[in-house]
């Protein structure tokens, strides 16, 4: 069935996407207010909106000319505090009915981000996969070392943004391409999740990932025709929506689904979370090639 409670960020306007950078080469603005247009039209509830490695004013000039062209709020996109506030300040909360933007995305590293919210406040998307030890930026290997790491981010925003609530909070557990998964990123997602949609401190907070990157280098369509990324991205969702997971920085072109237990992606998928190392990567291709 169509999931109707899920929230998508149209990731589409982004540098790293190859054919977005094009049109940024080119300076074809119309051709990317095109993108805004279309995923506006085709149900993306935020539009991102990341220009790379472009000046600040390029982000405060792209901010203004995606919010004439559509009425839906935006999700600012950069690890970059000066291209980030120059984002917030163009910003028109009339403009998307009053909505706050969000900012994309602040990790534990990048916390003076927070002090942004008193040039306009807005919903972060905190990144909880990695966390500081002895002042610097480690990943996070297990459920435990997120969930803390989860902990720290929400704390640490809710402290420093008055006003803000768990509402605001945008939980990201950090998502790896399962078809070279062998160190077992999707065990430690799965798990984190499970631990802080159980725990109430989080009650109201929001979770998403980057859910492209769960099928990167995978082939589109198995030898039969039948999908491969958009299936794995379905029974992905599946699996952690119940978990709290209900934003998505996604394609408003795929047709995400809950699946039913029986359907192949989901086989492969909790088959892939009852394996561990290379044999999820085999487990994987083993769906995709036959």
């Amino acid at each position: 069935m169509p999931i109707s409670n899920l929230t998508i960020i149209g990731e589409t306007i982004n540098d790293s996407v190859p054919s977005t950078k094009k049109l940024f080469d080119a300076g074809d603005i119309d051709g990317i207010l095109e993108l805004a247009r279309m995923q506006d039209e085709k149900g993306a509830a935020y539009i991102d909106v990341n220009v790379g490695p472009r000046s600040a004013e390029f982000m405060a000039e792209m901010v203004c000319k995606v919010q004439a062209v559509t009425a839906k709020p935006l999700s600012i996109d950069t690890p970059d505090p000066a291209i980030a506030e120059a984002g917030l300040k163009a910003y028109d909360r009339a403009r998307a009915g009053g909505k706050k933007p969000i900012l994309n995305s602040i990790s534990a590293l990048r916390a003076e981000m927070f002090d942004l919210y008193k040039v306009c406040p807005f919903r972060p998307i905190l990144l909880v996969s990695e966390n500081v030890i002895d002042g610097c930026s480690k990943p996070c290997h297990t459920a435990d070392e997120t969930y803390q790491a989860a902990q720290q981010l929400v704390g640490n925003f809710l402290a420093r943004c008055p006003g803000a609530t768990n509402d605001d909070c945008i939980i990201d557990p950090g998502i790896a391409p399962i078809g070279s998964d062998s160190e077992g990123n999707i065990h430690r997602l799965v798990a984190a999740m499970e631990r802080i949609h159980a725990d109430p401190k989080f009650a109201g907070c929001h979770a998403s990932v980057g859910l492209s990157n769960f099928t990167v280098m995978l082939p589109s369509k198995r030898p039969d025709g039948s999908p491969v990324k958009g299936a794995l991205e379905s029974a992905f969702l599946t699996k952690v929506m119940p978990l709290g997971l209900d934003m998505v920085i996604g394609s408003v072109k795929r047709n995400y689904n809950l699946l039913p237990p029986d359907h192949p992606a989901m086989v492969c998928l909790e088959d892939c979370l009852k394996q561990k190392g290379f044999d999820v990567l085999m487990r994987v291709r083993d769906f995709y090639a036959s």
